[in-house]
């Protein structure tokens, strides 16, 4: 199977002391991966190295080309949309803003029209709050917005960190309900950061375990829920 992203011996960290020691990972193009770990295991330093937001060293490829020495917006151009940790909303703009800046980098003024009626349709209650200022969403809400901003791009890759984090089950049911038909119908690839293991490995066809910024399990999904140690520190059975 083609691999739309590539990673090899990264290595990433804050200052002089690296999180990441050596990772190799990739992701089908049109599938969905995810990486597992507790906290601090340096899942979320993975996707900042990927997306550029810290300088990595080792190599990372996404559709063949390196792009682990370009800047975060030319790796956005290239097609890999970051929906961060703690969501990332602009919270002082309003809805159709923090929409728009997710289309800062096209050149398409009616792709970006058509995408918002497309957003706007898979969550309904956005175009409900259009004119809202985003900080006065609820945290689902905000999530949303976060990951139909991420959207407005026309994303090939989408890089998710911990899309769950303090919402409501149902809400997550939902988000993760249009990530599978965003992946499904729109063929986009999706690299998922997730505590919710059980979630994550419904979703993903393939996923690491990493522990201390190693990975030390890798496999397809279904190999990982039936793995003992898997079962017993992450789904809980």
């Amino acid at each position: 199977m083609t691999q739309i992203l590539e990673v090899k011996g990264l290595v990433a960290g804050y200052g002089a002391s690296p999180i990441l020691h050596g990772l190799d990972f990739s992701v089908p193009a049109g599938g969905v991966a995810t990486i597992l770990g507790a906290n601090g295991a340096g899942k979320t330093t993975t996707l900042r190295a990927v997306s550029g937001l810290i300088r990595p060293a080792g190599e990372v490829r996404f559709a063949g080309e390196r792009i682990d020495r370009l800047s975060t917006e030319d790796i956005a151009r290239r097609g890999i949309a970051h929906v961060p940790d703690g969501r990332g909303t602009f919270v002082h703009l309003s809805v159709e803003e923090n929409l728009r800046l997710g289309a800062y980098t096209r050149r398409d003024p009616a792709g970006v029209a058509r995408d918002f009626e497309r957003v706007f349709a898979l969550f309904p209650v956005l175009q409900q709050r259009r004119r809202q200022q985003a900080g006065t969403l609820s945290g689902g809400e905000q999530q949303m917005l976060a990951i139909s901003r991420a959207l407005m791009l026309r994303p090939k890759l989408l890089l998710m960190d911990e899309p769950s984090f303090g919402l409501a089950p149902l809400i997550v049911r939902e988000i993760f309900r249009i990530m599978r038909m965003v992946n499904e119908e729109e063929g986009v690839a999706i690299l998922l950061v997730e505590q919710n293991a059980s979630l994550a490995l419904e979703l993903a066809s393939r996923a690491y375990l990493l522990e201390t910024g190693r990975l030390v399990v890798s496999g397809s999904a279904d190999e990982l829920r039936a793995d003992d140690a898997v079962r017993r520190s992450y789904l809980g059975y």
